[in-house]
């Protein structure tokens, strides 16, 4: 069993980042929580679990703000079907095996570890933040160096520096480890 604290500033000033991640076999457990200012302030807390290959069971995710908090429980049956707060998610997740929420670096782990030897495509339950909204997100992960990954989705391409054990410890334009 591994446990590690990993803390992301964000490159844009308005974003920090600590986790508590637990690695047991091939499976994820992590506490988080984020903060943020844009496009108004947050502070958002989280839990992410997985199962085998590090896909992911269930993202439990809470902002709150200057007067206002909302709420998130989304589920991955072994099925493959996605609930949100209970109930069915509206879009096409089919395949979809991982949650990636929005400015943390940390959900670039799942799909990097499980697939490190070559290019995959992917569909993620992306969750965007403030708001917390699910949506339908096509993301690619290429290894193009030890310790380099080439992420791209639609009008977006990143080249993500790892640690040893596949965290992300830069991501261009989000965030850097500390």
């Amino acid at each position: 069993m591994v446990r590690r604290v990993l803390v992301w500033r964000g490159l844009d000033e308005w974003t920090a980042e600590s986790a508590e991640v637990t690695l047991e076999g091939n499976r994820l457990q992590a506490r988080g929580v984020q903060i943020g200012a844009d496009p108004r302030g947050y502070r958002l807390t989280y839990e992410l679990d997985t199962a085998e290959r590090y896909v992911t069971t269930r993202l439990s995710v809470r902002a709150e703000g200057d007067g206002w908090s909302r709420s998130l429980e989304l589920r991955r049956n072994q099925e493959g079907e996605w609930r949100a707060d209970g109930e069915p998610v509206d879009l096409d997740l089919a395949g979809a095996l991982d949650c990636d929420l929005a400015l943390s670096p940390l959900t670039n782990f799942m799909p990097i570890k499980r697939d490190a030897g070559g290019p995959e495509d992917y569909v993620m339950a992306w969750v965007s933040v403030p708001d917390l909204q699910v949506h339908r997100s096509e993301q690619r992960y290429e290894p193009i160096a030890d310790g380099r990954v080439r992420f791209s989705s639609p009008g977006f391409t990143a080249d993500l520096e790892l640690d040893g054990d596949g965290f992300v410890a830069y991501y261009p334009g989000i965030a850097e480890r500390l």
